[in-house]
Order: C-alpha cells, then structure tokens, then sequence
C-alpha cells in the first residue's frame, strides 16, 4: 500500500470539504468448531499440524455503496474537522484572497494588446479539458491492457474526486454568480448571475492529477508529480489566457480539486488496509490459535 500525503483542505467562503479518514468497520464472524472425541481431536490435530489457516474473511461493499460512502463522508467531514484541518482551510483562503488582489494584474496581463477592454471572447471550453481527460482515459485504458487492478483503482479515484470536486464546483458557481473577465472589468462582480468562481477545468485538473501525481510507484514519484501537477498548472494557465476565469478562480479551483483527490485518496488507502486484514483459526499442538493479519504501509 502507498502512503498518501497530507490532506489540503480546501474550499472557498463558507463552503468546506472533507479531508478525514474514514475506513469502513471491519467484522469477522467466527463459528464454533464441533465438539469431538480425545482420541479424534489428537487424531485430527495431528493430520493437522503443519496446519492450514480457516480464513474468514472481511465483509466488502459494491462500488455503489463505497461511492455513496464516501459522498456522504465528503459532504458532512467538516463536521468532523480537528484544528489542523481548520489551519488547511484557513491557509487555502489566504491564498484564495492573495490572488484576489492581483485578479486585475493578471488579467491586463494577458489581455494586453486587445482593442476591447473586455479581451478576447475565446473560451477554450472544450480544448482545455482535453489534457486533464487524456490523463483519466489513459490512465484507465493502460490498466485495462496490462490487466493491473492498482491501476484500475487509481483512475476510479480520478474519476471519483473528479466527480466530487465539480459538483462543489457548481453548487459554488451558482451560489456566488461571479462574473467572468470576458464580461467585466472588475473583479469584485459577485451575485451576479456569472458563473466563474471557481475554475472547474481546474479543479477537474488538479483532482485528476494529483491522484496521477501521488499514487503508483514511488520510484516514479517525481514523473508523476511532473506530469499530474503540470496539467493541474497548465490547464489552469490556459483558462486565464483565453480570458475564462480570474487568477482567484483558478487557485479556488485548484485547492478543491486537490483537497478531494487527497480525499478520496485516504478513503481508498484506509478501505484497502481494512479489506486486507483477516481473522483466521490455526491448527496447533493442543489446540487452535486465533490469528490477525492486515497489510501495514509501506
């Protein structure tokens, strides 16, 4: 099992996201051996001694459950939150409310040069998803054709905080209105009927690709993280270039989009170490030994 980095915990003006672990209740149901004779439990426990273990194994859950878990997680962790997850949500509207400030810089910056003081009315709506979706489906179609079910996982995980992160995405957009800088010139156009605030290319970005970036072979770590995080990074510049969003959008974006890939990443670490374990009955001189066994981090 791959160690996770630390939750970032993100979300913008009141709204809250998620960030603890929660593994699912592991049980083991154990039924009583049947009672028999001396000489037939020496008998038994001699054809049994270099023994072989009575597993019993841990209960699962569908895909549909374990989505549904971990959407209700999501939704209902800030209740749950300690101080250190509070000190992530204050640091990332701090950095929220940094970019805020330069909003104006950023976007002269890239609409230097235009004859309309609204820039350039070129979206990229389309175009600017497709580095974060070539990152999902190889990611996916790779696994299928290597057959490797860690990696069938990984993309789950994508496509989960992926999912996750845009329907916060949304609910914020339309709750705060803010106007894009393709329509006005001051940032501060908020309750608005826009819907800039934030980026969801970006937060579909970084929740993409920081589960590429810390997920797999740590050997490999610093490739994935070039990778993950350069399309989280690019994609986010290509939405102020085409004039789509404010620098804030994007870095509100990003801070969600990594705050539930990190999310979902513990979900799936602290699942799989409770999946692993097992409760199992060992035949030895005299007797039966109860044994545990569970698969720690690496």
């Amino acid at each position: 099992m791959q160690t996770r980095a630390t939750p970032f915990c993100a979300l913008i003006l009141g709204a809250a996201l998620p960030l603890v672990l929660v593994a699912p209740a592991a049980h083991a149901q154990a039924s009583s051996p049947p009672a028999a004779s001396d000489s037939a439990q020496q008998q038994s426990v001699q054809q049994e001694e270099p023994g072989s273990p009575i597993h019993y194994s841990q209960s699962g859950q569908t895909l549909a459950e374990r989505t549904l878990g971990d959407a209700k997680a999501y939704f209902t962790a800030p209740l749950h939150w300690d101080a250190r997850n509070w000190e992530f949500f204050g640091g990332a509207l701090a950095a929220i409310a940094v970019a805020h400030h330069y909003d104006t810089q950023a976007r002269n910056h890239y609409d230097d040069g235009y004859k309309s003081p609204l820039g350039p009315k070129e979206s990229g709506e389309l175009t600017d998803v497709l580095p974060s979706a070539a990152l999902l489906v190889g990611t996916w179609g790779y696994a299928s054709l290597i057959g490797s079910q860690p990696g069938k996982s990984e993309a789950w995980n994508m496509f989960e905080s992926t999912g996750l992160s845009l329907v916060s995405a949304y609910a914020l957009k339309y709750t705060l209105g803010r106007t894009g800088p393709d329509s006005t010139t001051d940032p501060n156009h908020w309750f608005s009927g826009g819907s800039s605030f934030p980026s969801e290319h970006t937060t579909m970005a970084f929740a993409i690709g920081t589960v590429l970036a810390e997920s797999g072979n740590p050997d490999y770590r610093w490739i994935r993280r070039v990778i993950g995080y350069g399309v989280g990074f690019g994609t986010a510049y290509l939405r102020l270039k085409h004039n789509a969003h404010w620098l804030s959008d994007t870095v509100a974006g990003g801070a969600l989009g990594m705050a539930s890939a990190h999310f979902v990443m513990n979900r799936s670490a602290a699942r799989e170490e409770a999946e692993g374990s097992e409760i199992s009955l060992v035949p030895v001189q005299g007797g039966l030994m109860l044994a545990y066994s569970t698969n720690l981090p690496n």
